[in-house]
């Protein structure tokens, strides 16, 4: 029998770890606007209006560390608190805003998004 290299043992893995990301993302879904929780409609409701928002870190640029998001140049994305009930600090729920208008809700800081359908 003979054994494959360890290159291509370790290809294949990482091309299946991608693989599993890329569909993890591609079936969360869309979410509705009136399906979000009513902070994270407040928080939209804010990003159209440009403000004022109540933490200091709402609209900073988003890095896309995770890379879950399409590929855009630094500074493409804002990201914006949601506020989440008895949390004693911002909590896990984000809205990340892309320059050309797309929303995107996330629950669970940065692990998954899901478009935002207004």
């Amino acid at each position: 029998m003979k054994k494959a290299p360890l290159s291509a043992v370790f290809l294949g893995l990482l091309l299946g770890v991608f693989s599993v990301l890329a569909h993890a993302y591609s079936t969360i879904g869309e979410v509705k606007f009136g399906e979000l929780p009513t902070e994270a409609q407040r928080t939209v409701a804010l990003i159209h209006l440009g403000g004022p928002f109540p933490y200091r870190k709402d609209g900073v640029a988003f890095g896309n560390r995770e890379r879950l998001l399409p590929r855009a140049e630094y500074g493409y994305y804002r990201e914006y608190t949601v506020p989440t009930p008895g949390s004693s600090d911002r909590g896990a729920r984000r809205i990340v805003a892309g320059g050309n208008g797309e929303l995107y809700y996330t629950d669970d800081h940065y692990r998954t998004f899901r478009p935002i359908l207004e």
